[in-house]
């Protein structure tokens, strides 16, 4: 290796320009702008020179120190300058903050949501119950701690938005880890341990009884787009997403092809959902076309369609407990107790995705005419017909 620590402190500022050895291939290169610290060694055949950094901010001592450990390196095979740029690149990675791997996660997942995620609902919890606390978190720093007492002041009082923050978290955090990120990915499940079981108990959405529903349905006559879409609502047990965005396109005659981003819970962008209409709905949406602007059935009095209070409002206002989206178990509660319509025809009829992946690849049916028949049925019994 020759001679070692050939240059002194008080040396070094003197030296004229020009490359001076210290011994064991470190070397100070003194240029008219600066000076620099180099080493230079030999690996797998290969000559190489690493920077040590600027004689300004880096001492001989310093200099010799990193030298001394690159040294090591090298007669572990290893490539000091390789193993350098890694560890700053696993530095850059790690730096991410939770906030910017959240707005990734969210625009990667985009296609999967319906409407491309513009109503918001799926980053809504992060956003208002994650991030004012812990956007600014690198996320490899983010442990189950942090998410419990980010999340303890809502877990009982909140509990679904809760849930539904620590859910969408998780796979966020998922996220982090398919772009290389050093996350711990059972942290969610930790914090759900540390915050124990919720003691909110969900209450299920007040639904009108079945036999009362022909008296109801039969009220909503004076012909306005709040009584028209109540009408539809009740006639075709849809949710009323779809229904508030009903379109003049969507209808072929008595079927009604929802598409498949408006429907819950599909994730198959292929897939459409029809709704078979019976004579009565056939009728409703003859009335409603009086209504219709660019196309839309249920528009509202400024632009667009009705809100999702519309309906709500309507039966509140009434002083009735119920909800419009209620409706879907009064139907269902029709169905089971007066026919003996199939399990499958019946959760069909509410757009519910029926039995397992295999069993839904083989199937090739959407009983439009099983469930047409039910409907018809339906449609005249809350209408007051035999």
């Amino acid at each position: 290796m020759g001679v070692m620590n050939r240059l002194t402190v008080k040396g070094v500022a003197s030296l004229p320009e020009g490359k001076h050895a210290d011994g064991g291939g470190l070397w100070l290169y003194k240029r008219e702008n600066g000076a620099q610290w180099v080493l230079r060694f030999t690996i797998h055949g290969r000559r190489r020179e690493m920077g040590l950094g600027s004689a300004t901010h880096v001492s001989l001592k310093e200099a010799r120190e990193t030298a001394s450990e690159c040294r090591k390196v090298v007669r572990a095979g290893i490539d000091p300058i390789k193993q350098r740029e890694r560890k700053r690149r696993e530095a850059a990675r790690n730096i991410h903050l939770l906030k910017d791997i959240a707005e990734d996660a969210f625009e990667a997942r985009k296609a999967e949501l319906k409407g491309d995620g513009k109503a918001g609902r799926w980053f809504t919890p992060i956003e208002l119950h994650i991030l004012p606390k812990l956007g600014k978190v690198p996320v490899a720093d983010l442990d189950q701690k942090d998410i419990r007492d980010t999340l303890a002041p809502i877990w009982h009082t909140k509990a679904e938005t809760a849930r539904k923050a620590l859910n969408r978290l998780a796979i966020v955090m998922r996220h982090a880890a398919a772009l290389g990120l050093d996350v711990d990915l059972q942290a969610t499940d930790k914090a759900r341990a540390l915050l124990g079981k919720s003691r909110h108990k969900p209450a299920n959405i007040p639904a009108m009884p079945w036999k009362d529903v022909p008296a109801f349905y039969q009220s909503l006559s004076d012909g306005t787009v709040t009584h028209l879409a109540l009408r539809l609502l009740i006639l075709t047990g849809v949710r009323s997403g779809p229904l508030r965005h009903i379109h003049e396109d969507q209808i072929d005659g008595d079927v009604w092809t929802i598409p498949a981003a408006m429907m819950k819970g599909r994730r198959d962008a292929t897939v459409d959902f029809r709704v078979p209409l019976s004579t009565e709905a056939v009728a409703v949406i003859e009335q409603a076309r009086r209504h219709a602007r660019s196309g839309h059935l249920f528009p509202s009095i400024r632009k667009g369609v009705i809100s999702d209070m519309t309906m709500g409002m309507f039966m509140q206002r009434a002083k009735m407990e119920y909800r419009p989206h209620g409706f879907r178990s009064s139907l269902r509660d029709w169905i089971a107790d007066t026919t003996d319509t199939p399990h499958e025809v019946a959760e069909t009829v509410l757009g519910h995705i029926v039995g397992g992946a295999v069993e839904r690849a083989y199937r090739r049916t959407d009983y439009l005419e099983q469930r047409r028949a039910v409907m018809k049925k339906w449609g005249a019994y809350v209408a007051g017909k035999k």
